[in-house]
């Protein structure tokens, strides 16, 4: 299976901890309810803090996994 189709993308890479979650608080409100983001992130706390993230905002963690681009994560914004 393949990456999820998305949205909007935001690259993450090259940051640390807390810039790529403070990254995807301010960008996933700009997307609609519904809508997929596609996060890229080299920063391995982000496999910890961004399934965090989705659990405490309440958008849903629609696959994660490790690829030559880093640590990618398609996230579905809530409601």
């Amino acid at each position: 299976m393949g990456q999820p189709d998305f949205d909007a993308e935001l690259d993450a890479r090259g940051l640390f901890c807390p810039e790529p979650v403070m990254m995807l608080h301010n960008r996933i409100v700009e997307i609609s309810p519904g809508a997929v983001l596609k996060v890229v992130a080299t920063d391995p706390s982000t496999t910890r803090d961004i399934p965090r993230f989705c659990q405490f905002l309440d958008h849903e963690l629609v696959y994660s996994a490790e690829d030559e681009e880093g640590f990618v994560f398609f996230i579905r914004r809530g409601g």
